[in-house]
């Protein structure tokens, strides 16, 4: 991991012992870290792709409502957890790296550190069912 803020290189290390599949999204919206848990939601490693540009993750994962059709970016979990700063939660359809369709929910928020610092999102998903 770059130069990066102490409180994400904090929650990065909490989000690789956990169960739970989790994402982290810097201040710039790009993917720092994805823990092995959400390997499978995603469909590859972590050490495999590393970061992801924000501009790149929602054309990789391709989120959908559950008639298929594409979640605009400003309404997508991270993006409102980013922009608009506030918590947030979706239900919603990915496609895996894997190539898997896969419906997830998620729930995402900011990290702000002391003195307001925006440091960027957490983000906490689960499979909530198959196609």
């Amino acid at each position: 991991m770059a130069q990066r803020e102490i409180e994400l290189v904090l929650m990065r290390q909490l989000a690789s012992t956990l169960a739970q599949p989790i994402l982290l999204i810097d201040h710039n919206g790009d993917l720092l870290f994805f823990n092995e848990p959400a390997e499978k939601l995603v469909g590859k490693r972590f050490d495999e792709i590393g970061e992801i540009r924000r501009g790149e993750w929602s054309e990789l994962f391709k989120p959908t409502d559950d008639d298929g059709v594409p979640i605009k970016r400003e309404d997508q979990l991270l993006t409102v957890a980013l922009d608009k700063g506030e918590p947030t939660h979706l239900r919603f359809w990915i496609q895996g790296l894997d190539g898997v369709r896969r419906q997830i929910a998620g729930t995402a928020f900011p990290l702000v550190g002391q003195a307001g610092r925006t440091l960027g999102v957490v983000a906490f998903f689960w499979e909530t069912g198959r196609p």
